[in-house]
């Protein structure tokens, strides 16, 4: 048998809570439940990846990137 809580909320999470269920019978559990799953990523960043993120982030550091406009030029799109 599964227990049961409550918590206190302000009533616009709760308004807002309500806007994010999927058919009015929908339980704030199941709304709850299904915001704390996307909180999560199932599939988390590889070794490589964050390797290459940090990279990214130095080259922006020492100011190496395009803006979108020098893009948009190489590609021909303006």
């Amino acid at each position: 048998m599964a227990v049961a809580t409550t918590i206190k909320i302000d009533p616009q999470l709760k308004d807002n809570l309500d806007k994010l269920k999927l058919s009015p019978r929908e339980t704030y559990n199941d709304v709850v439940s299904r915001l704390v799953d996307m909180a999560y990523d199932k599939e988390p960043l590889s070794d490589e990846t964050i390797q290459r993120i940090e990279e990214s982030l130095e080259d922006f550091k020492r100011g190496k990137y395009y803006t979108q406009e020098e893009v948009e030029a190489e590609l021909g799109l303006q």
